[in-house]
């Protein structure tokens, strides 16, 4: 079912009951003919011609829902792009009075309404893309507002959200920040104060943001669609404020709205994404722990740029209203229950409808629909009927370019009422509903001059019960909240700073921290981060750099909630041109005191550590190439040394170990004399001193040497690397201190480092052996009586210098890691149990990877990698994910030259330190390891060549208890739907066909059969795309609605 109101370049969407009816309605911003379009809901999957609002803009670009005037209607919020400015429309029964216009940043693209100060009335946040603010407007309660408050952003903040991500019962602010490719978290203190903001990362281009549970552990997670990547992030939260590194899906092309559901009543959310340029939806359902399937796909009208969810039918499953910016329309697609919908019925909206949202406007328990057109400088309304199906679309008069709406009850009256940003105005305006679920005329906000306000959030950042608004200003780059009155005004904007040229581009609300407070994260488009603003409950924020993420590609979108029941905020994250979108959950990421440096010898060129004066504190020992020495310092137990005690050795001393060689529990020490062809051995008194050495022969320049009981006989032996004779030579230990002779075995060409351990589960060490001449590892399988078997070789980097073993992907088998001095690199080649390994898979380092080690340095169970760089003075963290692969590095700084790495914990504190030798200024760096939370990405989910996801929702689409992802694809015209496992993981991707371009997406049970269904904003066809879920994870083909 269509209705025609010519070209309108949907482009937001958002969804709710503005008429009371319990039937969820769809609100579209009509990018094209600067209105937004509002779509009643029938229940049925239906809607009612759509209602045309003005907003006075030509880019109104974001459209949030909520009750911004405590008058229990729904009320829109929506970005005017042009004019920087936040439009608010108040929801009433039969129509909108004028608009009551509130000032806002520039370019206000995105609003969003929560109780940011406790007051119970709804408050205004709005995304300022021009002036890189959010703008905080607090609700009196009688449908006016303070003036509006500004906070920074990241650069072109394009989208917000409201959420409590840190458990404080505060609202916080997300911002998705669209050239930072992160979010921007803004904490608030519940009292309409807001902290400055703590970048995510996301992937390129993040477009939109929306928060929910998606991991069932009672914390928010975000999850942004990525226009640029065609990808959705997810960001577990942790519920402090804090989230995981993002994990992407893909989705189609340019997902650009993104909403959340249980699309199959699984009761786990799911996510729905506009995918603008390829009209069609994407739905991703959760598995309820994080994790998403991959998207399924529903075709939409041409160029879905929005949509929200709702029960348009009454058949208590979600539906989906999908704004279609080149046609004109929403697209109503109403949701089976299952995951899956039915084909879309098209509505007609305003001129370029951008956004839109839902809400029950005529108090008839039937969801209608809400669009913000911003060709026509209108909202319309389109009341909705049980059937899912909508009357004509009402329009009234907005700002100029709403280019975002939402809905929310700003007067307290129980009617939803509406906040549009106009963008060319630079405010928000706020329509006050009355009568029968129609939208009084905006009032706008404007933040500062140049916000260019991209995206913007609803929510309570301050505890009042009253919805406020987190805006993101790209131009300015911060983001700006303002508190909300609780009568659809708002105080002035406080401004939150995202970081110089850091452009705030998407927004998210979650409690990151576990606080109980709401907080902001803002993906920042320009400096590729996510920023993240603990919010304090009073509607103020602080600045948080530790949940700061970095990354690839500009943000386009973020999203946030608490997918996978693990207690973590999760961000979604999608990227400006990059089809994937990743899911950040916030973690121990673990960190490092400055280092403390202590003197050695000449050259330090290894380091080892043991309790050598048995006083229960690890010591340290290095050997000292050019002095011929070994340095002995002593630990107190709290971190710091003793200065050193120097020990003879053979020429050249390389490398060393510890053990107890001679039975009489002190440990002892051995060398690898380079220059003396002779391995030393140092027996300890057990009090911190050693008697001088004995030295054995060995092969030609002995490099490096290892440990272990090679033949069962309880007793340590030796392997030492002959670089010069490209063997190792075997040293069989009598247990009294003395050693048998070598036995050698051939290596590859310049054997340098080696390391033992059971390759093959036979209960016998095994030798495995880097190659430095020849890029290769070589593993020599040990009989058990102290011989071995003929080397096998595998590929590694360039100049491999150091090796070590450990259970990187915890399958009980022992993998390799080894350091590539020629390329910069350390691989991992996982073993397969039977002495044979995988191909290498290489992670950059520093320059110059001289010395490789292995521990838990974050408390997780699972195994992390450290790295020396010689050539440019550092060390690298990697931390594993306990399946075999790694997070990008952390850096530290060292000493000059660092050569060797070792692994302990110094102070007694239950963290792994390290120790670093620093080879030409003839010291040691000691870095103490401290707990320290912030973001690690957790998974991609990738959309699919060429989709460029441009917004993402989430819902439980299949029933399952665990949050799914729904990802509109812009660039292939789909919407992505990725299903989560009960692990965390998200299953491939299903893809549904939209119309073109669809930019935004909602989730909701649109046709009340209590399965949740997506719709979504089809930005090309000027349509919005409903698919109805049936409760399975799959959906319906889509049904349009033109706006």
């Amino acid at each position: 079912m269509t209705y025609s109101l010519g070209v309108a370049s949907p482009y937001a969407i958002g969804i709710g009951d503005f008429n009371n009816d319990n039937r969820i309605d769809v609100v579209v911003s009509n990018n094209g003919t600067h209105n937004v379009a509002l779509l009643v809901g029938y229940g049925n999957g239906t809607f009612a011609s759509p209602k045309m609002y003005s907003t006075g803009s030509s880019s109104s670009i974001s459209i949030v829902i909520g009750d911004l005037n405590s008058d229990n209607r729904s009320d829109i919020a929506f970005i005017n792009n042009d004019t920087s400015t936040i439009g608010i429309m108040l929801g009433y029964d039969e129509f909108f009075p004028i608009q009551m216009t509130y000032a806002t940043g520039t370019s206000p693209y995105s609003v969003a309404v929560g109780d940011l100060n406790h007051d119970t009335r709804l408050d205004i946040v709005v995304a300022n893309r021009g002036s890189n603010t959010v703008g905080v407007l607090l609700g009196y309660g009688n449908g006016s507002f303070a003036d509006q408050m500004t906070y920074s952003t990241d650069s072109w903040p394009l989208s917000v959200a409201v959420g409590d991500f840190n458990n404080d019962n505060h609202l916080d602010i997300v911002v998705a920040n669209y050239y930072g490719n992160n979010v921007s978290i803004l904490l608030g203190y519940g009292d309409g104060f807001f902290e400055n903001q703590t970048t995510f990362s996301t992937d390129s281009g993040p477009q939109a943001v929306a928060v929910g549970d998606f991991n069932s552990d009672t914390h928010l997670d975000i999850v942004v669609a990525n226009a640029d990547g065609n990808t959705v992030s997810v960001l577990l939260g942790y519920g402090d404020g804090s989230f995981a590194n993002q994990t992407t899906y893909a989705t189609g092309k340019w997902p650009g709205s993104i909403a959340l559901g249980d699309f199959n009543n699984d009761a786990q959310l799911d996510i729905v994404v506009d995918n603008y340029g390829d009209n069609a939806i994407s739905v991703l359902f959760g598995y309820g722990n994080g994790f998403f399937a991959n998207q399924t796909k529903y075709s939409t009208g041409s160029s879905p740029i929005a949509l929200a969810v709702g029960d348009f039918n009454n058949d208590n499953q979600l539906d989906i209203v999908v704004v279609n910016r080149d046609g004109n329309t929403v697209s109503v697609l109403l949701g089976y229950g299952n995951g899956s919908f039915a084909n879309q019925t098209t509505y007609s909206t305003g001129s370029r409808p951008l956004s839109v949202a839902v809400g029950d406007f005529n108090n008839d328990t039937q969801l209608d629909i809400v669009v913000a057109n911003r060709g026509g400088n209108t909202v319309s309304i389109l009341l909705g009927y049980d059937n899912g199906s909508f009357a004509n679309q009402t329009t009234y008069s907005t700002g100029s370019n709403p280019i975002a709406v939402a809905v929310g009850d700003f007067n307290n009256d129980t009617r939803p009422d509406l906040v549009v940003a106009n963008l060319n105005e630079k405010t928000v305006g706020v329509l006050l509903r009355y009568d029968r679920g129609a939208l009084e005329d905006k009032i706008t906000f404007a933040p500062t001059y140049g916000s260019r306000l991209r995206n913007f959030a609803l929510f309570d950042f301050n505890n009042d019960s009253l919805l406020d608004i987190a805006v993101v200003n790209y131009g300015t780059n911060n983001i700006g909240v303002l508190l909300g009155y609780g009568n659809g005004t708002f105080g002035n904007q406080m401004v939150l700073s995202t970081g110089l040229n850091s452009h705030p581009y998407s927004i998210t609300i979650h409690d990151f921290n576990r606080d109980g407070q709401a907080d902001i994260a803002v993906a920042n488009y320009d400096t590729k981060n996510l920023v993240t603003f603990l919010g304090s409950g009073n509607g103020t924020f602080e600045n948080q750099e530790r949940y700061g993420v970095d990354f690839d590609f500009a943000p386009l979108i973020i999203g946030a909630n608490s997918f996978n029941k693990d207690g973590r905020s999760e961000i979604f994250v999608a990227y400006d041109g990059i089809d994937y979108v990743d899911v950040l959950v916030t973690y121990d990421i673990g960190s490092f005191s400055n280092h403390i440096k202590y003197s050695t010898g000449n050259w330090p060129r290894c380091v080892a550590l043991g309790d050598f004066n048995n006083d229960t504190q690890l010591d340290i020992v290095i050997a000292n190439r050019y002095d011929n020495t070994v340095s002995i310092l002593l630990g107190y137990g709290n971190g710091s040394f003793a200065n050193r005690m120097t020990y003879s050795t053979g020429s050249n001393p390389w490398s060393l170990a510890v053990g107890d060689f001679n039975n009489d529990t002190r440990l002892d020490i051995v060398v690898a004399n380079l220059g003396g062809n002779t391995v030393s051995i140092l027996l300890g008194y057990g009090n911190g001193s050693f008697a001088n050495q004995t030295t054995y022969s060995t092969g030609s320049n002995p490099k490096c040497v290892a440990i272990g009981d090679f033949n069962n006989d309880t007793l340590l032996d030796i392997v030492v690397t002959n670089t010069g004779g490209s063997t190792v030579s075997t040293l069989l230990g009598y247990g009294n201190g003395s050693f048998e002779n070598q036995t050698t075995y051939s290596t590859g060409y310049e054997p340098w480092p080696v390391t033992v351990g059971d390759f093959n589960n036979d209960t016998r060490l095994d030798i495995v052996v880097a190659n430095f001449g020849v890029n290769t590892i070589s593993i020599l399988l040990g009989y058990g009586n102290g011989s071995f078997a003929n080397q096998m070789t595998y590929s590694t980097g360039a100049a491999p210098g150091s090796v070590a073993v450990g259970d990187f992907n915890n399958d009980t088998l022992l993998d390799i890691a080894v350091a590539n001095f020629g390329d910069n690199t350390v691989s991992i080649l996982l073993g397969h149990g039977d002495g044979s390994f995988a191909n290498q898979t290489k992670y950059s380092t520093g320059s110059g990877p001289s010395s490789v080690a292995i521990d838990d340095f974050n408390n997780d169970n699972r195994l992390d990698i450290v790295v020396t760089n010689w050539n440019n003075n550092s060390i690298s963290i990697f931390l594993g994910y306990g399946n075999g692969v790694f997070t990008k590095q952390m850096t530290y700084v060292t000493g000059t030259s660092p050569s060797s790495v070792a692994v302990g914990n110094f102070n007694n504190d239950n963290q792994l330190d390290i120790v670093a030798a620093n080879a030409e200024d003839g010291s040691v760096s000691v870095y103490l390891g401290y707990p320290n939370e912030g973001f690690l990405k957790q998974m991609r989910l990738i959309t699919g060549n060429g989709s460029r996801p441009k917004s993402y929702a989430i819902g439980d689409f299949n029933n399952d208890g665990q949050i799914d992802i729904a990802v509109a694809n812009s660039g292939t015209n789909n919407i992505s739907i990725f299903l989560r496992h009960d692990n965390g993981s998200f299953g491939n991707q299903m893809a549904y066909a939209t119309d073109s371009s669809p930019w935004s997406v909602a989730v909701g049970d649109f046709n009340n059969d209590t399965i949740l269904d997506i719709v979504v904003a089809n930005l090309g066809s000027d349509n919005v795309g409903v698919f109805l879920g049936r409760g399975n994870g799959s959906f319906s083909s889509q049904k349009t609605f033109t706006t």
